[in-house]
């Protein structure tokens, strides 16, 4: 959800990455739904493990309780967003965590285009 939002809000301003220690097979159907339901279609996403390449790579690093299992650099701005997690909610559940993730990337790109 946090890279639809960015992808969406920032445009070609960021080269987004998105990646998880431990990937799911699919994106979260009820994601899907309540991006879908903000005009955002990521349905045709496939969750990707995350490699130290992806990292090194980044300025930024955003994670959402990755702890040990995340690669950190010098150098990179990371933050680490307390999400609830979507797994395994229905649609009704995951709309308020939409929510807090899209005020969260809204913050990120105001910060981001403040730096430049």
């Amino acid at each position: 959800m946090a890279a639809g939002f960015l992808r969406h809000l920032a445009g070609d301003r960021v080269e987004v990455r998105s990646a998880g220690s431990l990937p799911g097979d699919r994106v979260n159907p009820a994601a899907v739904s309540a991006m879908a339901e903000t005009g955002i279609d990521i349905a045709g996403q496939q969750p990707k493990v995350l490699t130290t390449e992806a990292v090194q790579a980044s300025d930024y690093v955003i994670t959402m309780g990755c702890g040990d299992a995340c690669p950190v650099f010098p150098g990179k701005h990371y933050l680490d967003w307390a999400l609830d997690d979507p797994a395994g909610q229905g649609v009704e559940a995951v709309r308020p965590i939409r929510d807090a993730i899209r005020a969260r990337v809204e913050a990120l790109i105001a910060e981001i285009d403040g730096r430049g």
